[in-house]
């Protein structure tokens, strides 16, 4: 663990505000639901709580049976990172940061196509060979937990994207997020 060097008190209701340098570095956001956790030695451990991250496994196989099936690249999300990717590889997609754009993405909490001419949006912050062609918020209970999102290749080998592919994609993507959402309901 590390020390910031940053004090702060309890307040009478038993509330202790964490500094917004703090909220911006971890992308705590307000509303953001946050676990606590405890230890023998009187240590209280604050950590982003992730909905999405503890269907893992399942959003991972769920990935996995959407490139097997239909012959697509798909990351699922929660709001900040990469739970689960299937058809790209694992090491430069899981666990990395989402980019800004697919961010607004999940904020906007509509469907996302991406059309020939438009500017292409970069799956995570580091920038990648993958764009994001078609992407979903997972809602769950009326607040927006992640995202389902079709890639496509920057390097021109993408799947030919005729208003029946469109359509096509769009439609598992959309089914994808439901599922997921109503398995956090569940």
């Amino acid at each position: 663990m590390k020390a910031t060097g940053i004090v702060r008190r309890i307040d009478d209701l038993g509330r202790v505000v964490i500094p917004k340098e703090i909220r911006r570095t971890m992308r705590i956001r307000e509303g953001d639901p946050l676990e606590i956790y405890t230890d023998r030695e009187g240590e209280v451990i604050f950590k982003k709580y992730s909905p999405i991250g503890e269907l893992a496994s399942f959003a991972a196989q769920y990935a996995e049976t959407l490139h097997k099936t239909a012959n697509m690249s798909v990351i699922i999300s929660d709001r900040d990172a990469v739970i689960a990717c299937a058809g790209v590889p694992k090491k430069e997609y899981n666990d990395k940061h989402l980019s800004a754009e697919l961010e607004e993405i999940i904020e906007s909490r509509g469907l996302y196509t991406w059309h020939e001419g438009s500017d292409r949006i970069p799956v995570i912050i580091d920038g990648t060979s993958h764009f994001v062609s078609c992407a979903m918020p997972i809602i769950s209970e009326g607040d927006v937990v992640g995202c389902v999102a079709a890639l496509c290749d920057s390097s021109g080998n993408d799947r030919a994207r005729d208003s029946v592919g469109v359509e096509i994609e769009s439609k598992l993507i959309l089914t994808a997020s439901s599922f997921l959402g109503k398995q956090l309901e569940s």
